[in-house]
């Protein structure tokens, strides 16, 4: 069986699927050589070091990230959309747990790479929520209150934290539908 070649695009999409499986905090050069089947200090002909690399992955996983929430929302609007959004978020965060804590991780290359991805996962955001006819600063309010709801609800079932013996998918769409209620009263709040 032929070795796979190691190129930086390789080396990235092998380290979030590692981060998938084993945790993004867990990501080593170690573990991504031993997955080529070479010794870590081949892989710094294509990255600076770790650093370098977790940077990267998270890069990628904003990337993919915007691309899923874009796609999800295109053509929704209101609760639909949110729908949409928030069933996209969610699994990703659960089925991507690697990818999705990079997508937390501090990103410090500078130029349009570097923001890009966030820039679009904010932009969907706000999409969204122009459904809502919401102006500022109620946008950037409502586009928090969605960041933390999402986040909260799928980091907890990401890891385990839900222990009631009761549906996370039935609490998931009450959840939702409680973000609906309140973005469409938003006003009367």
């Amino acid at each position: 069986m032929a070795r796979e070649r190691i190129t930086p695009d390789a080396l990235v999409s092998a380290a979030a699927d590692l981060a998938d499986e084993i945790g993004f905090e867990n990501l080593t050069l170690a573990a991504l050589a031993k997955r080529f089947g070479v010794r870590d200090a081949s892989l710094y002909t294509h990255i600076r070091g770790l650093a370098d690399l977790q940077e990267r992955v998270a890069l990628r996983a904003l990337t993919e990230w915007a691309d899923a929430l874009g796609s999800a929302v295109a053509g929704r609007s209101r609760y639909d959309a949110l729908i949409a959004f928030a069933d996209t978020y969610r699994a990703m965060a659960t089925g991507h747990p690697g990818r999705y804590a990079a997508t937390r991780y501090p990103v410090s290359s500078e130029g349009p790479a570097a923001s890009a991805g966030v820039a679009r996962i904010v932009e969907v955001c706000y999409a969204l929520l122009r459904g809502y006819d919401l102006s500022e600063p109620d946008a950037t309010d409502a586009v928090r209150l969605l960041r933390s709801t999402l986040h909260g609800f799928s980091d907890l079932e990401a890891t385990g934290g839900f222990t009631a013996d009761h549906s996370l998918d039935v609490s998931w769409r009450r959840a939702v539908d409680t973000l609906h209620h309140t973005l469409t009263n938003w006003s009367k709040i």
